[in-house]
């Protein structure tokens, strides 16, 4: 940490990874949690290093200063090492800015979240500028980007067998050139398609397996659907995946009504939604919104682990969520839909050149990613 890099984080406003705080103080067992919680918070949050600096009020960002000897990187290391579990990656530096001492806290970027305090067993992460308890989607989140929870193959003990369709089962098996009327339980299971939330209980489907193959998914899953808002009218679209896929699709074709607009690349949008959105979120689908000039695709989910809008542009392989789906779909799709490299918005913005500009929006603290496709040629 450098005075240029200090003057750098002073000019951002607080968020997940910047806390300003007027003082440290370690006197006692409460203040010493207080210090862990926000560490710990920092750390389980999306994106990369994050910063407390001491000696700014936090909401007028007025220097106060420090003073050096109250601070002790070893103390402070020892007491966030003491209280959370895997244990953090800290420093502490002091820097000398406008004629006073502030001390920045450094807490890396970890690859074992998530972070756990001792104490009272709570998980925490950052809601903007503020610390919370991690809500349960969130923590399950966390899981998933760490490898440690693959949603899609959770057992949903609730769901008979006789909600997979066996149609759409026989055409993914003729996609791997298995030619089976009735494939058993057994290679169903070893697929993550379904499988038993208590051993010789029977078999139940999977999230992905109902997600790709249920007959009504909705009924299980509330928040699978897409809503189109359409001047005054709303229609939802409910059913798997693909098969919200192709209704949506042919909607918004003759909503759009002319073979010019670029379709292709505003299928695409809607598959990335449909297959890298966060189905944690309980509390909403995805929502396509058409105004005279634009066409808005709202997403619960927003980028993974330390992505940026710009990264995902130029990447050719990033990281996805829901990656079991995106497998499956890869195969499933007749279309082919799923078969492009990348995310597509380096393609997708080509596809729109001579319409308008294409926005991304990536809006961590909402859980969102919006896209932004014009309607209408520009000009």
């Amino acid at each position: 940490m450098d005075k240029y890099k200090l003057e750098r984080l002073l000019k951002r406003e607080e968020g997940p990874k910047l806390d300003f705080k007027a003082t440290l103080n370690l006197s006692t067992e409460s203040e010493k949690k207080e210090l862990t919680k926000d560490v710990i918070a920092m750390a389980n949050s999306i994106g990369g290093r994050g910063y407390i600096i001491f000696g700014v009020e936090d909401k007028t960002k007025k220097i106060i200063g420090i003073t050096p000897p109250d601070y002790k990187e070893e103390q402070v290391q020892q007491i966030i090492y003491n209280r959370c579990d895997p244990p953090i990656p800290i420093s502490l530096d002091f820097i000398d800015y406008e004629g006073k001492t502030l001390a920045v806290l450094t807490v890396y970027k970890s690859h074992h979240k998530p972070h756990q305090m001792i104490q009272n067993g709570a998980f925490y992460i950052r809601r903007g500028s503020t610390t919370d308890i991690a809500r349960r989607n969130e923590l399950a989140n966390i899981f998933q980007e760490q490898g440690l929870l693959n949603y899609e193959t959770v057992v949903l003990k609730n769901v008979p067998m006789s909600e997979i369709d066996n149609n759409l089962l026989r055409n993914f098996f003729q996609t791997l050139n298995v030619f089976s009327d009735n494939p058993s339980e057994i290679i169903l299971e070893a697929l993550g398609i379904v499988g038993q939330a208590v051993e010789g209980e029977g078999y139940h489907p999977t999230i992905g397996g109902l997600l790709l193959f249920g007959k009504n998914p909705y009924i299980y899953l509330p928040q699978v659907h897409i809503k189109v808002i359409y001047r005054t009218e709303v229609k939802m679209f409910y059913g798997g995946i693909l098969t919200m896929l192709d209704e949506v699709s042919d909607y918004l074709r003759g909503v759009i009504g002319t073979e010019k607009y670029p379709f292709e690349a505003l299928e695409e949008v809607i598959a990335n939604a449909l297959v890298h959105r966060d189905y944690l979120d309980f509390s909403r689908g995805i929502t396509i919104s058409i105004t005279d000039k634009n066409i808005e695709i709202s997403n619960p989910g927003a980028l993974i682990a330390e992505n940026t809008v710009y990264k995902f542009i130029k990447e050719k392989n990033p990281i996805r969520r829901n990656p079991w789906l995106y497998q499956r779909l890869l195969t499933f799709d007749p279309k082919k839909r799923f078969m492009k490299s990348g995310m597509g918005m380096a393609r997708i913005k080509t596809a729109f050149k001579d319409m308008g500009k294409v926005k991304f929006v990536n809006i961590g603290s909402q859980n969102l990613f919006i896209v932004i496709l014009p309607l209408v040629p520009k000009g």
